[in-house]
C-alpha cells in the first residue's frame, strides 16, 4: 500500500469513527434517551457532525484524493474502489458547509421529537413548523450543488447513487400499471381469513420467537442486539457492532415477527461485509436499495413462504395455542400473505407495497417543487390514500405522521424501498437458479447456504460497486420490475386462485 493512500485511510478511519460514534447517540435518542435530553443531544449531534464534516473536506484530504486518483487510474482494485467512492463523497461534502450539517442536526433532532409528540397526539400541526424548516434546509441543500435535471435528483442520489427521477418515474410507470391490474383481480376473488392474527398474542413470546427465528437466518448475537423503538430500524456502529430494533402493535401483533425478520436482513447484511473495508467509505451497504433487498428478501421471499412456514408453523402453533386453535398451516400461510389495501406502508402485503411508496414520491416531488405546501400535506395525502388503495386514514397518526423519515431530513429515500422490492426478486432468481434444493433447505430451517450465496455475491462488497453495476454484476440485468411482477402472479394466483 503507497504512502499516501495509508494516510488517506487513517483520516477517513477517524471521519468513520466520529460518524458511528453519531450514530450511537442517534440510536440512543430512539431507543433509551428521555424527552427531556433532546436539545442537548441535538448540540451533541449537531457538534459531531460539523467535526466530522470539518475534518473529511479539509484540503489534506482532497490532495491526497487528487494524488491518488491519478495514480489508480483505471484500476480494478479494492484500493482503486476505495478511492473513486472517497473522491466522489469528498466532492459532494466539500460543497455542503459545516455550519448548515450542524444546523441540520439541530433541526432534525427537534423535528424528530415534534413527530413523536404529533404522531402521539395525531395532530399533524405540532410536526408542521418542524418539517417546513426541514423543507427549507433541503432546498438549500439543492442550491449547493450544480443544477440537475430535477432538483429531486440531488436528493435522490444521496441514497441511490447513479440513480435519476427519470429513471425511477419510468421503472414505477411500467410496473403501476400491472400491479393495479393484479390487486383488482385480487380484489375481485374470494378474499381469505385472517382474523386470527388479530388477536390477542403476548409480546414477549412474540419477541422471543422472533429471535429464535432470526438466529437461524444468521443473525450473530455477538455482534448485534435487538431492542425496541417507535419505528424499527437498523443502525451499525461498525461490522461487529450491528443493532437492530423492532416494535409491539397491539392492534397488529404479529407485525412484531415481521419487523425483525426485516431489520436482520439488513443487519445481516451489515456483519457481512469485508473486515478489510472497516472504518473506509467502502463499509456500508452498495445503497439503501440493495439494502432494502435484503430486509425484504429475509421478511418475504422468506419469511412470508410456504417452505419456512413448514418448518416453523408447529413452533408458532405450540406458542400461540387458543390463538391459533384449529388453524391449519394452509389458513395461516394465507393469512399472513392477504392482500387487502391498509393504512399503514410498513404493514402493507406484496401486491399493494408499493403503492404506498409511489404516494410517497409523488409527495415528496411536490414538495420539493413547491407545489405541494406542507399545511396541506394530511389533505393530500388523504386524497391520494383514497385514490391509490381506496382507503383514507381516519387521523394524522394512521396517515402522513405514520413514518419518521422527514423528521429526518432523508427526502429523496422513499423510493428505494420499491426499488429494494424489484432488486430482491431480480436476485431470488438468480439464487434458486444457483441453489435448486433452496427450497428443502428452508423447510428443515437450514438457511446457511442461502446466507452464503448473499456473503459472496452481495455483502462483502459493500460500496465497492455501484448499484447498478452490483445488479447487473450479479443478475446479468440492471433493476427491472419484471421478475417481481412473474412472483406476484405466481404467488397471488396460487394463494388466490386466480
Amino acid at each position: 500500500m503507497s504512502e499516501k493512500l495509508e494516510q488517506l485511510k487513517e483520516r477517513l478511519a477517524e471521519v468513520a469513527d466520529i460518524s458511528n460514534a453519531t450514530s450511537v447517540l442517534d440510536w440512543d435518542q430512539q431507543v433509551n434517551m428521555p424527552p427531556a435530553g433532546n436539545e442537548a443531544r441535538g448540540q451533541q449531534l449537531a457538534t459531531l457532525s460539523k467535526i466530522a464534516q470539518e475534518k473529511f473536506i479539509s484540503d489534506e484530504v482532497g490532495r491526497l484524493i487528487d494524488d491518488l486518483q491519478q495514480e489508480y487510474d483505471g484500476a480494478d482494485t479494492d484500493e482503486a474502489a476505495l478511492v473513486h467512492v472517497a473522491a466522489r463523497n469528498y466532492d459532494k461534502a466539500k460543497r455542503v458547509p459545516p455550519s448548515f450539517i450542524a444546523e441540520q442536526a439541530i433541526v432534525t433532532s427537534r423535528a424528530f421529537e415534534a413527530w413523536m409528540e404529533a404522531r402521539g397526539k395525531s395532530d399533524f400541526s405540532i410536526f408542521q413548523p418542524h418539517l417546513e424548516k426541514v423543507l427549507e434546509l433541503v432546498h438549500k441543500y439543492i442550491s449547493f450543488f450544480p443544477p440537475a435535471d430535477h432538483p429531486y435528483d440531488t436528493l435522490l442520489d444521496d441514497y441511490e447513487r447513479g440513480m435519476k427521477t427519470a429513471d425511477v418515474k419510468a421503472i414505477f410507470d411500467g410496473l403501476r400499471p400491472k400491479q393495479v391490474q393484479l390487486i383488482k383481480a385480487i380484489n375481485s376473488a374470494k378474499q381469505v381469513k385472517a382474523d386470527f392474527l388479530y388477536k390477542k398474542y403476548n409480546e414477549k413470546k412474540l419477541m422471543d420467537f422472533g429471535v429464535e427465528v432470526i438466529t437461524k437466518f444468521g443473525y450473530d448475537w455477538q455482534r448485534g442486539r435487538q431492542d425496541k423503538a417507535p419505528h424499527p430500524f437498523e443502525t451499525s456502529f461498525s461490522i461487529n457492532d450491528v443493532r437492530i430494533t423492532t416494535r409491539y402493535e397491539a392492534d397488529n401483533p404479529l407485525a412484531t415477527l415481521f419487523s425483525t425478520m426485516h431489520e436482520a436482513g439488513h443487519a445481516m447484511y451489515e456483519q457481512g461485509i469485508h473486515p478489510a473495508y472497516e472504518r473506509t467509505p467502502l463499509s456500508g451497504g452498495a445503497s439503501l436499495a440493495v439494502h432494502e433487498s435484503q430486509s425484504r428478501m429475509w421478511e418475504n421471499l422468506v419469511g412470508r413462504s410456504l417452505p419456512f412456514w413448514e418448518h416453523f408453523y408447529p413452533r408458532i402453533k405450540k406458542a400461540f395455542a387458543s390463538q391459533l386453535d384449529g388453524v391449519s398451516l394452509k389458513s395461516f400461510y394465507k393469512a399472513i400473505n392477504k392482500v387487502e389495501p391498509s393504512l399503514i406502508r410498513v404493514n402493507a402485503d406484496e401486491a399493494t407495497y408499493n403503492m404506498h411508496i409511489m404516494l410517497r414520491l409523488e409527495l415528496e416531488i411536490g414538495m420539493v417543487e413547491g407545489k405541494i405546501a406542507i399545511k396541506d400535506l394530511p389533505e393530500v395525502w388523504n386524497a391520494k390514500m383514497e385514490e391509490y388503495l381506496g382507503v383514507t386514514p381516519p387521523n394524522d397518526a394512521k396517515g402522513v405522521l405514520q413514518d419518521i423519515h422527514w423528521s429526518g431530513g432523508a427526502i429523496g429515500y422513499f423510493s428505494t424501498y420499491a426499488l429494494g422490492n424489484l432488486i430482491s426478486v431480480q436476485l431470488w432468481e438468480k439464487i434458486t437458479g444457483d441453489i435448486r434444493n433452496l427450497d428443502d433447505q428452508i423447510r428443515m430451517g437450514d438457511f446457511s447456504e442461502l446466507l452464503a450465496w448473499l456473503r459472496r455475491n452481495i455483502h462483502q462488497h459493500g460500496q465497492k460497486y455501484e448499484p447498478q453495476q452490483l445488479v447487473e454484476k450479479v443478475t446479468g440485468s440492471k433493476i427491472t420490475p419484471e421478475p417481481y411482477v412473474r412472483y406476484l402472479k405466481k404467488k397471488y394466483s396460487e394463494i388466490y386462485g386466480l
